[in-house]
């Protein structure tokens, strides 16, 4: 029995994927030069097709990188002279502040419980914060920032640069670009693609902004935002980029804009809604939860109901962190077919039947 993999990534392989694979490894694709015409060819391919994918601004700047996480110190690198802003309630999040501390930046933040959302009209940033990091769906916890509120943020905030993690809710979250800074998301999830290869996504005004920041600190070296610029403008990167990556992101985007992010979205809203009506939500909050990061509580522990998933081929993720003998993580992706989530549904509530 091939197992199904509906874990929180990396996850279950977009179908198409070991065909793009196949035909790439057959035309000798992988073995072409990154500075070459057919390598440019495909990032640019790959760009042009995220920002139809995702609505993404003509003005604003994508590269790539190598995960969400590497983008985090990218955006604090290029956009934070002294202090940055932080909502956190869960584990990635906390992360994004971390990080922001390691690089000796001063920080600020709005600190919420697990399974809760900060309530955005409450913050209360200094008006030295230069910057505020918001993570749109906490993978940890299951916990969905509504895009509106984000967008409220830009408001209240405006001259505070708006940064946003959408690793786990790329690409059928519906965010307003404008309202946004720097955005980071990477594959393995979401898209249903190997792991290893990032984007970022970057305003105008952070261009604007690292540029001002490079005459006084160092905003990094050859992934500072106008080194990944100089190159991304030659649909190339300053290192040996990730091409496998790229060519099947090029791929798999194309496929998602042949099926239209509308039927996408509406699909993956449909399948949140049935596992919710299933299980013992984390996220009590309606419109907190997420929805492509189902979390479930199971009373009495979740290893008995991970283990009879797994005796059928279904893998899903354990909790994270304090939770994970508690719950079990559920990811609701597009490269889930109709007949294998159907199969995770009856699956699940035998399991959580007889937990």
């Amino acid at each position: 029995m091939e197992p199904i993999f509906f874990t929180c990534g990396p996850t279950q392989l977009y179908p198409t994927v070991v065909g793009h694979m196949k035909a790439g490894f057959d035309s000798q694709f992988f073995s072409l030069s990154h500075r070459g015409s057919k390598v440019m060819e495909c990032y640019g391919s790959a760009v042009a097709g995220l920002r139809t994918l995702m609505s993404i601004p003509a003005d604003y700047e994508v590269f790539f990188i190598s995960s969400g996480t590497e983008g985090m110190e990218r955006v604090i690198q290029n956009c934070v002279n002294a202090t940055s802003g932080h909502l956190i309630n869960g584990a990635f999040s906390k992360r994004w502040l971390t990080t922001s501390q390691q690089l000796g930046k001063k920080t600020e933040d709005l600190t919420v419980p697990d399974g809760s959302v900060p309530d955005i009209s409450k913050a209360s940033f200094l008006k030295s914060v230069e910057l505020i990091c918001v993570t749109h769906n906490e993978t940890s916890t299951g916990a969905m920032i509504q895009p509106a509120a984000i967008s409220a943020l830009h408001t209240q905030y405006p001259e505070a640069l708006i940064a946003v993690d959408i690793v786990s809710s790329a690409p059928t979250v519906e965010l307003d670009f404008t309202s946004t800074d720097c955005v980071i998301f990477s594959v393995q999830k979401g898209f249903g693609l190997p792991a290893g290869h990032g984007v970022m996504v970057v305003s105008p005004r952070a261009m604007a902004t690292s540029a001002k920041l490079s005459k006084k600190i160092s905003v990094g070296t050859y992934h500072s935002f106008a080194e990944l610029k100089k190159y991304a403008d030659k649909s190339q990167t300053p290192d040996t980029p990730n091409v496998l990556g790229i060519y099947l992101l090029s791929k798999v985007v194309a496929d998602f804009n042949a099926v239209g992010i509308a039927k996408l979205r509406a699909q993956t809203t449909q399948r949140a809604e049935r596992l919710y009506q299933l299980i013992s939500p984390f996220v009590k909050e309606k419109t907190a939860q997420s929805l492509t990061t189902i979390v479930a509580e199971v009373a009495g522990g979740s290893a008995r109901v991970i283990d009879a998933l797994k005796a059928q081929g279904i893998m899903v993720s354990s909790g994270y962190g304090s939770h994970k003998d508690s719950q079990i993580r559920i990811g609701n992706f597009p490269a889930h077919t109709d007949s294998d989530f159907e199969r995770l549904l009856a699956t699940l509530e035998k399991a959580l039947r007889r937990a």
